[in-house]
């Protein structure tokens, strides 16, 4: 147990940045402004509610996928059951754990973190998950070495406790074993479109394909062909016949690599 109180502290006491989320709840649901936060973290907060707490700082504690990997390591040599996680949060609340939180003017506030914003951040951990031994130790051969703690992070989401579900990903990380397929971000997009469209199995992923990439050529269509004016002045301000705006090149950039990583996925799963 200590292993993870140790490791849990670590990460929760670590300096972060106040997210964006934070700044804009407070603003608009307590009025404070951003040269006003650190006065309002050392005088208001210890005043409220738990719930008022997690509403607050949900988006600040809910852990991501690269806190998450930080854990890999030790989730390699043991896991903690969820019987346990309770008592693993007590002792964070007892010890007490200390957020570090810095926010844009780079001044770093110290914050008593309450059981609830403890709790969130363990119960996301998934510190319960062992892999299975082959989809382990597949995960510790792939390239490069320093994706390997994330990529283990992402195979313990809960998305891939059924097996039908996990069989995409271990066939998908199969194919990325070679180099020259070997993409972080094609893993990151598979994780994120699982977890959005959460299809049940290979099959129905592959059915799901054709329609996805219709989609996204349209997006890509309609981002390189600028709407039609709704006025004939207007029009004549944008040079007439010679319509003289731009394509939007950052949506079509991402739009492409969208589909370019459907091919590679439907490439792998009806091999």
């Amino acid at each position: 147990m200590q292993a993870f109180v140790d490791a849990v502290a670590t990460e929760l006491e670590r300096p972060r940045l106040l997210l964006k989320q934070v700044v804009d709840h407070l603003a608009s649901h307590r009025s404070v402004s951003r040269d006003a936060l650190g006065e309002f973290f050392s005088r208001e907060l210890e005043a409220l509610e738990d719930y008022e707490i997690d509403l607050m700082f949900s988006a600040q504690f809910t852990p991501t996928l690269t806190e998450q990997a930080a854990f890999s390591e030790l989730l390699d040599r043991q896991t903690l059951p969820t019987a346990e996680w309770p008592a693993l949060v007590r002792l964070l609340t007892a010890r007490p754990a200390m957020a570090r939180l810095v926010t844009e003017d780079g001044e770093p506030h110290a914050l008593r973190l309450r059981e609830v914003s403890i709790e969130r951040f363990v119960t996301r951990l998934n510190l319960d998950v062992r892999l299975p031994d082959p989809l382990a130790k597949l995960l510790s051969s792939l390239p490069p070495a320093e994706d390997r703690a994330l990529l283990k992070a992402l195979a313990r989401r809960s998305i891939w406790s059924k097996e039908p579900r996990r069989a995409v990903l271990f066939r998908y990380l199969l194919a990325a074993t070679s180099e020259d397929f070997y993409r972080r971000e094609d893993l990151l997009a598979l994780l994120k479109l699982m977890e959005t469209y959460q299809p049940k199995d290979a099959a129905d992923l592959i059915a799901r394909i054709p329609h996805w990439q219709e989609v996204i050529k349209n997006e890509i269509l309609s981002a390189a062909s600028p709407k039609l004016f709704f006025a004939a002045r207007v029009q004549e301000l944008h040079g007439g016949g010679r319509d003289q705006r731009h394509q939007d090149s950052s949506v079509i950039s991402v739009k492409q690599r969208e589909l370019e990583f459907l091919g590679r996925l439907q490439s792998v799963l009806t091999a």
